[in-house]
């Protein structure tokens, strides 16, 4: 059984007992968030398609963590202008194990 699951504005593939990193939460770690915005539910070859969203189908799913991912560097120039420029950038993420699908 899997999911199509809208987590702050982006579509995740989820499935129980399975981890995801998502967006930062803003919830607390260790407690259990709710997802709503189900856009598609597979369970033993039956596919419900949501328009835009499949009705009564929910996704809880327990916080563990928030973290930050890997540096990732910005690097613009500009040719003859003696022009260069360096960034780093590190996202926030939040990692969320997926506990059950309702649907």
């Amino acid at each position: 059984m899997y999911a199509i699951v809208e987590i702050a504005g982006q579509q995740f593939k989820v499935e129980k007992d399975r981890k995801v990193f998502v967006h930062r939460l803003a919830a607390a770690e260790g407690t259990s968030v709710e997802f709503d915005k189900v856009l598609l539910v597979e369970n033993d070859g039956n596919v419900a398609v949501g328009t835009p969203v499949v009705e009564g189908a929910k996704v809880t799913a327990k916080v563990l963590e928030h973290m930050k991912g890997d540096k990732v560097l910005v690097f613009k120039k500009k040719r003859r202008k003696s022009y260069q420029k360096m960034n780093g950038h590190r996202q926030s993420f939040t990692q969320i194990l997926i506990e059950e699908i309702v649907g």
